[in-house]
Order: C-alpha cells, then sequence, then structure tokens
C-alpha cells in the first residue's frame, strides 16, 4: 500500500496492492492496521454506497464530525476535496482529482472537509466508509460553483438534486461552521 499526502492537511491518496489477472482485480480496501500505520486512527462506523449514471455532480457535502474514506468501485468520478476547517492552514483549499475502478486508488478526508464530484462514465457506484454516522443535523454543503473556489468541473450542464444547486457559497458558510 502506498500513501500519498495531498495538498490539504490530513486528507490521504492511498493506493492498495493491487492484483489482477485474466479473471479480473483483487485488492484489500479496507484493513486496520495498515490504514493505523497509514496515520488513519479513526475508527469507522458506517459503510454508504452511491449508485450514479453519467453527468451526476454531489456536493460539496460534509457532515461536521464525519471522516470518510472514499473508493470508486466501479466507473469513474471527477472528485473535489474542499478544506472547511476554520482554524486549518489550508481552509478554503480544494483539491481535484480523477478516482476510477481501473486505477484503484482511495481517498481519505479527515472531519471537517466538504466532498463532492461528478460522474465521467456511463455509471459509478461509490463506497464512503464513515467514522461518524449519519447524522442529519450535522450535515451541510457547500456551491459546487462557487466563484471563489473556482473550481474547473470537467461538466458544462451537470444533474443536481434542487438541494445541491442551493448550498451556499464558502463566504456564507464560513459564519456558520
Amino acid at each position: 500500500m502506498l500513501v500519498e499526502k495531498t495538498q490539504l492537511d490530513g486528507a490521504l491518496l492511498i493506493y492498495p496492492k493491487t492484483y489482477e489477472d485474466e479473471r479480473g482485480l483483487f485488492y484489500e480496501s479496507w484493513r486496520s492496521d495498515a490504514y493505523k500505520t497509514a496515520g488513519i486512527q479513526e475508527t469507522f462506523v458506517q459503510d454508504n454506497v452511491s449508485a450514479n449514471k453519467k453527468g451526476v455532480l454531489r456536493g460539496l457535502h460534509f457532515q461536521k464530525s464525519m471522516g470518510q474514506l472514499v473508493t470508486v468501485v466501479k466507473g469513474t468520478i471527477f472528485d473535489v476535496v474542499v478544506d472547511i476547517r476554520k482554524d486549518s492552514a489550508t481552509f478554503g483549499q480544494h483539491i481535484t482529482l480523477e478516482l476510477s475502478k481501473k486505477n484503484p486508488a482511495q481517498l481519505y478526508m479527515p472531519a471537517g472537509m466538504a466532498h463532492g464530484f461528478c460522474v465521467l462514465t456511463e455509471s459509478a457506484i461509490i463506497n464512503y466508509k464513515c467514522t461518524e454516522y449519519y447524522d442529519p443535523t450535522l450535515e451541510g454543503g457547500l456551491s459546487w460553483n462557487d466563484p471563489d473556489l473556482n473550481i474547473n468541473w470537467p461538466l458544462k450542464a451537470p444533474i443536481l438534486s434542487e438541494r445541491d444547486q442551493n448550498f451556499p457559497p464558502l463566504s456564507v458558510l464560513k459564519s456558520e461552521i
């Protein structure tokens, strides 16, 4: 397993050791002792799965006290993480990357990060390991097209939920977090 730090404090890219042959692909998507050695000390308590079609954009979502480990198990996504921790040296900064089944990489985000993605292939299935149970009173969102963030999304007319269309920009959210 290879672990890379990202430009956002605490966010990691994890490349599991893969085994591929004519039958397909195998890798360990979670092994507690190895991930603890990599610096992920939290206990994961809930797994979520998101299945999406091409052109869907979800986000930018957060749950104030929840860290996540994101794995794409089918398809390819353009993934975005924004640091919304007010006391962080990387507050307001974001990273973008492509995650896919073809080249398995996992993204770890500690609590205090907003996350979003758009689907680049015909469909995508994403698995989230979460460090806290879902609590609707702790969730929120950030405008996916906030001009101050200037995220270069690869879709011009994404498919968005009404909720995702109405999240505030970071400048407004900053007073609430």
